[in-house]
């Protein structure tokens, strides 16, 4: 009888030991993923700073349409931090890319007559008028300061 009970007693120590195991492995391999989602997670925050980085350079530089560079950066703004994005020094970009959200892209916009076309560009033209030297400080902003508190350790 004590060799039934002590077989049993070994064999639920054995399967205790095998599932222990086997949790660990389980567990370090969340650990893993978690880790490797976090380094992609950072690489892709560096990477949309160096993005808006560019852009916000080149908005200043006047490199980049300002409509054009506004929807950029407010996108990007969007994916990059939110808190950011809805900051007042940035408010512009939302409300430029707001102002556009009927204007077609890509082929829809090849495919307007020159008549539409113009409306559309006429209305560029009013908003950059309007909205040029907000984006303009906007986009200083970001550079000299905004996108730096945002960076890990800034």
């Amino acid at each position: 009888m004590h060799a039934v009970i002590l077989s049993l007693l070994l064999a639920g120590l054995l399967l205790i030991a095998a599932l222990a195991a086997y949790a660990w492995h389980l567990w370090r391999r969340v650990w893993a993923r978690q880790q490797a989602q976090e380094e992609a997670r950072q690489e892709r925050q560096e990477r949309l700073g160096g993005d808006l980085n560019i852009l916000a350079s080149s908005l200043l530089d006047e490199q980049l349409p300002l409509i054009e560079g506004a929807i950029r950066i407010k996108v990007l703004l969007d994916n990059y931090d939110s808190d950011l994005s809805n900051d007042s020094r940035c408010q512009v970009f939302h409300l430029l890319f707001e102002a556009t959200t009927d204007v077609p892209t890509h082929a829809a916009w090849k495919a307007l007559d020159k008549e539409q076309r113009r409306r559309f560009e006429k209305r560029f033209n009013e908003l950059e008028l309007q909205h040029k030297a907000a984006a303009r400080t906007a986009a200083r902003w970001l550079l000299d300061d905004g996108l730096k508190r945002t960076q890990p350790n800034a």
